[in-house]
């Protein structure tokens, strides 16, 4: 298995997609502005979308995804692409974007028998089997219903975990939850800097100081990448983030980034 990082930016500038990362060749996680980087025959083998919560940031790819793939993949007999998220999300989807005014409803398009689009409700502690990929899902604290995703990488790597919080403040569950994970990578947010940490709280994002509190739940050495910083803010974050003493090995999440499982 392998995590290639689309999107990791909290907002957009030229160079900055926001959060998408696609597993293998068919399962996206958050579905940003990054996803427009596929080219159309990698955006029709898409057949899963795990989302972490309802923010436009995570899922304005999905509604462009689907115009752009329906003719191909009704053509070759394939299934509807599953959306998998907490029912709030996907009540959110139904009632803001696929509701004929923001976009058509394409969980029924071209048809309601066959559409493009099927939405499926996971809740947190589920553990989503995808084709033979086992990714659970993880709690987060943010403002509105959220999660995290942690993707088994099997048996060959001990059940190492790829982990990616999603959008979250400080969240003791979350690293309750850690500590009976082994862990090859943690994809944790730190959106802002310290010197916003007002707007970070209010929010429910981190920011370095934060993230230095949260990093003590966690034990031993783990590779640690900082993801959703704003544009023009990643020096600042950084500073922040180096600045602070773990023993884990941080470092910022790059575009087109990929990580083996």
């Amino acid at each position: 298995m392998k995590i290639r990082v689309l999107g990791c930016s909290g907002a957009i500038a030229a160079g900055y997609k926001t959060t998408a990362f696609l597993l293998d060749a068919d399962v996206l996680i958050d579905a940003g502005t990054g996803v427009g980087d596929l080219p159309l025959d990698a955006l029709a083998s898409i057949d899963h979308i795990l989302l972490s919560h309802s923010h436009l940031d995570h899922v304005l790819g999905i509604p462009l995804l689907a115009d752009a793939v329906l003719r191909l993949r009704a053509a070759a007999g394939r299934p509807p692409i599953q959306v998998h998220a907490l029912p709030e999300t996907l009540a959110a989807l139904r009632q803001h974007i696929f509701n004929g005014v923001i976009w058509p409803d394409f969980t029924a398009l071209p048809s309601r028998e066959a559409p493009v689009l099927s939405l499926h409700p996971f809740h947190i502690g589920d553990r989503l089997d995808l084709g033979g990929r086992i990714i659970e899902v993880l709690s987060a604290a943010h403002t509105v219903p959220a999660v995290g995703f942690a993707v088994d990488a099997g048996p060959a790597s001990g059940h190492a975990h790829w982990v990616f919080t999603g959008d979250t403040g400080p969240n003791p569950a979350l690293w309750r939850r850690l500590a009976n994970l082994r862990l090859s990578h943690l994809v944790i947010e730190t959106a802002f800097s310290d010197d916003e940490a007002e707007v970070a709280h209010v929010s429910q994002h981190l920011c370095p100081a934060d993230l230095g509190h949260e990093l003590t739940q966690l034990a031993g050495s783990v590779d640690v990448r900082i993801t959703h910083i704003k544009p023009g803010e990643v020096e600042a974050v950084m500073q922040g983030v180096q600045a602070l003493n773990s023993p884990h090995r941080i470092s910022a999440l790059q575009a087109g980034q990929e990580m083996a499982l």
